[in-house]
């Protein structure tokens, strides 16, 4: 990272970014042709979590090439500047983290990520049927890399 006063290095901030991020941002690719696209998530310290439609551009990407790269972010805030137009900046804190899709095809698999994914957003105990298990693909993403930043550094 060229700017390391701005790098998040220990790994209980960059799980906190991501625990307190409302989407993620799932970037793949297919013959060379990048495609973004935000989405509701788990995350359990290990794995993301996340759900498709059973047909669709993802799932074609992820099926040809699962190799994924994920952004969270949040607090961020306009940090504007009265004069001068190129002191504009941003406030905020982000992690950027690669890892494999994997589609999740074992039941017992598939009910853990959905309700990860659902504990993101809801301390509920969510009871889901395998009808409605069945009604979505599954993804999980372990992470293989998983680097942060922020600005302002609070320098710790």
């Amino acid at each position: 990272m060229r700017r390391k006063e701005k790098e998040i290095t220990r790994r209980e901030e960059l799980d906190h970014i991501i625990h307190n991020s409302l989407i993620c941002h799932l970037s793949c690719s297919l013959n060379d042709q990048p495609y973004v696209v935000p989405l509701s998530f788990g995350y359990d310290g290990n794995a993301v979590y996340f759900h498709t439609a059973h047909k669709g551009k993802k799932n074609v990407i992820l099926s040809t090439n699962p190799r994924v790269c994920l952004g969270f972010e949040q607090e961020i805030h306009i940090q504007p500047d009265p004069d001068l137009a190129c002191r504009w900046s941003f406030h905020y804190q982000s992690v950027i983290a690669t890892g494999i899709a994997e589609k999740i095809v074992n039941p017992k698999d598939r009910l853990y990520a959905i309700k990860q994914i659902m504990l993101h957003y809801s301390d509920d105990d969510w009871k889901i049927s395998e009808k409605e298990l069945s009604r979505t693909t599954i993804w999980r993403v372990i992470l293989t890399e998983i680097t942060g930043k922020k600005f302002p550094a609070d320098n710790k």
